[in-house]
């Protein structure tokens, strides 16, 4: 069954709505903030990634936050941020940054739905895994470079690698 036959067919569906059957339907657990927003916890195998969306009727676009915990020591900065322009060259869609103050790392998206457009559950799920996703893939980069003393360019292997199996 896919994802769209869980719900009724309505052209109203408030993409928030969509998320928070997504969430139920996934198991993850995840807090309804205000009718336009909502915050959840998705597992991933590096780590538990915080995403949330939150829709902007006035801009028709749906904003997706992907983030997590990251205190890189300060004689490495210079590093990561070389290492995140690496990064964002690689990603086709969605963007990191790094905000310093909050020791987060942070990928963002902006789906525009301009014109009444609506997103359908299909395209809400496939923004949160590619978000998980690229996480996922940049996680061990974004460690190498700030702890294991590894250049922008040796972390980025990781990143880049195919790997084949599992150990």
């Amino acid at each position: 069954m896919s994802i769209a036959e869980d719900f009724l067919t309505s052209d109203d569906l408030h993409p928030i709505d969509i998320v928070e059957t997504l969430a139920e339907h996934h198991e993850w657990d995840f807090d309804r903030i205000t009718d336009d927003q909502i915050a959840m916890a998705v597992e991933g195998q590096w780590r538990t990634y915080s995403i949330t969306l939150a829709w902007s009727a006035p801009d028709e676009t749906l904003r997706l936050i992907c983030t997590f915990e990251l205190e890189p020591p300060d004689h490495r900065m210079a590093e990561l941020y070389e290492t995140l322009n690496r990064v964002n060259d690689l990603c086709w869609a969605g963007a990191y940054t790094y905000w310093a103050d909050q020791k987060l790392m942070v990928w963002r998206y902006g789906l525009v739905l301009a014109g009444g457009q609506g997103a359908g559950p299909e395209q809400i799920d496939r923004l949160i895994s590619t978000a998980v996703v690229s996480a996922e893939r940049f996680y061990p980069a974004f460690q190498l470079v700030s702890w294991a003393d590894r250049t922008p360019a040796e972390a980025m292997q990781v990143a880049i690698a195919e790997a084949y199996g599992r150990a």
